[in-house]
């Protein structure tokens, strides 16, 4: 069995994957299963050029910071679009609802349909089953996806389940339901791990951060639901069964989010790794200043 370049024989005991790394990830991460194939998850995926099919793109950092447009990222997805791409947003963004990111999006100059958005909201409610109660510590996205799951929100435990994912109304009386629901048996799920949200003008804490704070006091592990976990992997096979690439700015959510689909990372500077601070543990199969010069790369090649 050959060993990977991280001196692994597997995914499974790769000391590079973002689960097995010190941080978040070590608290929160889920391993996947195991897999036949003795590839690491996050040595690149070199021999594969993207055929035509859909593009799988974060938002936040690639096509946006906070709500600001990142130049040029409309006009690469229209360029797509017209050259017979498909294209399906990724978002680790729980927080808005659906139409407030199709309401981003056309305000950036991007047109998009609901089944063209995955969020970690819609992987969070796909974990519960209809009639089922949850305790909330997150903001409209969320409740929007459980409601269309037919997930009926209590104020406090007990409860089913309790969801936790970004939101500003974070406090020590919210930290203290979530947790106390937690203690009392309710099932432990948090949208995404992500430590930091970027801004145009600083990274600010992100839904892992509040998750943290929630797991510490509730003496509880969560399971995960976003990038690059299960229920959103499920979501995107669905949605985008032709997917051929995956374009993020956080190796370790974007880039594992690829190798658990079998697809090429690339990676994109106007987020998370723009500063270089971002844990490469995975190593993109390439790499772009922008989302823009990407595009612009990909059909000054394939046309």
């Amino acid at each position: 069995m050959a060993v990977t370049a991280h001196g692994c024989r597997s995914a499974t005991d790769c000391t590079g994957a973002p689960w097995a790394l010190a941080g978040p990830g070590v608290v929160f991460g889920v391993a996947p299963p195991p897999r036949p194939a003795a590839i690491c998850e996050h040595d690149p995926v070199r021999d594969r050029r993207p055929a035509k099919g859909t593009w799988v793109i974060d938002l936040d950092g690639v096509v946006w910071l906070a709500e600001e447009p990142i130049p040029g990222s409309a006009d690469a997805v229209a360029r797509l679009r017209r050259a017979g791409y498909g294209v399906v947003f990724a978002t680790n963004n729980a927080s808005p609802t659906v139409a407030e990111l199709q309401g981003r999006l056309a305000k950036a100059g991007i047109e998009a349909g609901p089944d063209e958005l995955v969020t970690s909201a819609q992987a969070a409610a796909s974990m519960l089953e209809p009639g089922s109660t949850a305790v909330v510590c997150a903001d409209g996205g969320v409740l929007e996806a459980l409601s269309a799951r037919g997930v009926r929100i209590v104020a406090e435990g007990p409860s089913d389940a309790v969801v936790v994912g970004w939101t500003r109304g974070f406090d020590f009386d919210l930290l203290a339901t979530a947790a106390t629901a937690v203690r009392l048996g309710a099932r432990f799920i948090g949208t995404n791990e992500d430590p930091t949200h970027p801004t145009p003008r600083r990274l600010l804490p992100g839904s892992g951060a509040i998750l943290a704070a929630v797991a510490t006091a509730a003496q509880a592990t969560p399971e995960v639901a976003g990038k690059p976990h299960e229920p959103l992997v499920a979501l995107l096979r669905e949605r985008a069964p032709d997917a051929v690439l995956v374009v993020g700015d956080r190796p370790s959510t974007d880039g594992a989010l690829a190798r658990r689909l079998g697809l090429p990372f690339a990676l994109v500077r106007t987020g998370v790794t723009s500063d270089g601070r971002e844990p490469m543990v995975v190593e993109p199969d390439e790499e772009a200043d922008d989302l823009g010069a990407l595009v612009a790369r990909h059909l000054g090649v394939a046309g």
